[in-house]
């Protein structure tokens, strides 16, 4: 016992042992009830509480991996889901900073905190390091940092058991909430089928594919004719007849608009000869990556005709506007011969796909830091800077959208982006536990009931009219609103909570949306605070 209570002063000891003793803990499962990844907090908190601890540089570099894998593999939706949700989001947020900041200022009047201190305690029940860094700007007065001591350890805990207890509170089916969301994503992108017809509109006779314009009219694409007892992969110079069989590739609505075209469907099979073959063909070339399909113009350098694209498990019916992403897998049919030069154009090098390159990890890394530096006006009422976390974030989001810089492409593989997120964020619960964990058991004991009492509820009275506003109001999905109550708390202990009790894109993407947003919030709130 002596020399394994000596060992746990070698921080690097200490790290992994608590992250292996948590890991250990969290596959344990009680009733169908496991804490997953947060169970590495709560071994951190009680060897805190015994007197160890890790340096704050762990709890850094865990922060930007987990924030910035998180970034960029939500880049690509940020944008559109902001479109789609940005009021609600910002309403819902706009609630929880309201309700916070009143319960500060409401609990320093009733119970006589001082204001300072309040205002420390808004801060540490919303675990913003920013936001005390504000606090202690606007007041001048250690007092905040006090606060935030006795508040922190509440915001970290509270809202990781609100956001394990919240599915059984409100009667949550977590699966049957996936499966809305999958159902949600095939609506936004409609399955993908094929069917055959045949030429029966006597205006289509000796008329080209190209001049007849089928994709651009229809959504979907021909990607075989059968004219007698030829069979043809076609181009947009493939001219058409009556009674030739074709074979079309689009979503259900498309299809229906190329049978109103050509003909009637038919269960006929047109099936390729032995030059021609159909096959997925993975985007790992660099050169491919950002461009549209009219730009990459396979049908003319090797008369290759793309029928689908397939990404992220999705299958989008392609169009010449369709932008290729890196990782993306399209349905070439062309010549076999044909088919060689496809794949060099896109790349198809699997190995790649599963390859980690450190290079666009630690420059979007830089840039993040760099950013988060930078002094920022704040509408003339203040100055404030986005912060590791903040500036991290937004760059990463910016950098997956962008996709790719010159030879950069700003991606990674969903087997790397999960690794290098797990590590982070491991790295992160151990160390913030053990810094919380050190204080815990002083703060219960000397700050006083009142102060404790008052943490709680700056702590919960946000994420509870969260949920009032989010869930009964707006009536947002469980697991958006997952991601924007815990981006929103801006709690990333929270966020790998709801990663650790679900796995989904839904939850992440919400966070990203909203953190930049409470981040906001959080400086002029506390700004405003300070100055009453």
């Amino acid at each position: 016992m002596h020399i394994l209570l000596t060992l746990f002063e070698n921080s690097y000891f200490l790290l992994f042992f608590i992250i292996f003793t948590g890991t250990l803990i969290g596959k344990i499962s009680l009733k169908g009830f496991t804490l997953n990844a947060s169970a590495v907090l709560f071994v951190a908190l009680l060897l805190g509480h015994m007197g160890y601890w890790l340096p704050a540089d762990f709890q850094k570099i865990g922060l930007v991996f987990f924030i910035f894998t998180i970034g960029i593999q939500n880049g690509a939706g940020f944008f559109e889901s902001f479109k789609e949700r940005g009021a609600q989001a910002f309403i819902v947020v706009a609630a929880i900073f309201i309700s916070g900041a009143g319960a500060a200022v409401g609990l320093s009047y009733a119970l006589s905190i001082d204001p300072a201190m309040a205002v420390g305690l808004f801060t540490g029940a919303l675990t913003s390091t920013p936001g005390l860094a504000a606090a202690i700007e606007s007041t001048g007065s250690p007092l905040a940092s006090i606060g935030y001591g006795i508040a922190y350890p509440f915001g970290v805990i509270g809202v990781i058991l609100f956001v394990r207890l919240l599915p059984r509170l409100l009667n949550i089916d977590l699966q049957d909430e996936l499966r809305a969301s999958s159902e949600a994503v095939f609506r936004k992108y409609p399955e993908v089928l094929q069917q055959n017809y045949v030429v029966e509109n006597a205006g289509i006779e000796g008329k080209s594919i190209g001049r007849l314009k089928i994709q651009s009219m229809t959504g979907a694409n021909i990607s075989r004719v059968k004219h007698g007892p030829e069979l043809i992969v076609p181009t947009a110079r493939t001219i058409l007849h009556t009674g030739d069989l074709v074979k079309a590739v689009g979503t259900p609505d498309a299809l229906e608009k190329v049978e109103v075209l050509l003909g009637k469907k038919v269960d006929l099979k047109i099936p390729l000869d032995k030059q021609n073959e159909s096959r997925l063909v993975l985007v790992t070339n660099k050169h491919a990556v950002n461009k549209t399909l009219a730009q990459l113009n396979l049908q003319e350098t090797c008369n290759a005709t793309i029928t689908r694209i397939r990404r992220s498990g999705i299958d989008i019916s392609p169009g010449p506007d369709s932008v290729i992403k890196f990782g993306d897998k399209l349905m070439v049919v062309c010549s076999k011969e044909e088919m060689k030069i496809a794949t060099k154009i896109l790349g198809n090098e699997v190995k790649r796909l599963s390859e980690t390159d450190f290079l666009p990890v630690a420059a979007g890394i830089t840039l993040g830091i760099a950013l988060g530096s930078i002094e920022l006006p704040f509408f003339g009422l203040a100055t404030f800077r986005l912060g590791l976390t903040g500036g991290v974030l937004i760059t990463a989001l910016v950098l997956s959208y962008i996709g790719k810089t010159g030879p950069i492409i700003w991606t990674l593989s969903g087997a790397s982006n999960q690794a290098l997120r797990k590590l982070g964020l491991l790295l992160f619960l151990a160390t913030v536990g053990t810094n919380a964990g050190k204080n815990l058991a002083q703060t219960l004991t000397e700050s006083g009931l009142q102060l404790i009492l008052s943490a709680l509820l700056i702590t919960a009275l946000p994420m509870i009219l969260a949920v009032l506003v989010g869930r009964v109001i707006f009536k947002v999905p469980f697991l958006t609103f997952l991601g924007i109550l815990t981006g929103g708390m801006t709690s990333t202990p929270g966020l790998s909570a709801a990663n650790s009790i679900v796995d989904s894109d839904d939850v992440n993407l919400a966070y990203a949306t909203v953190y930049p947003i409470a981040l906001a919030m959080m400086i002029l709130s506390t700004q405003l605070l300070g100055q009453l």
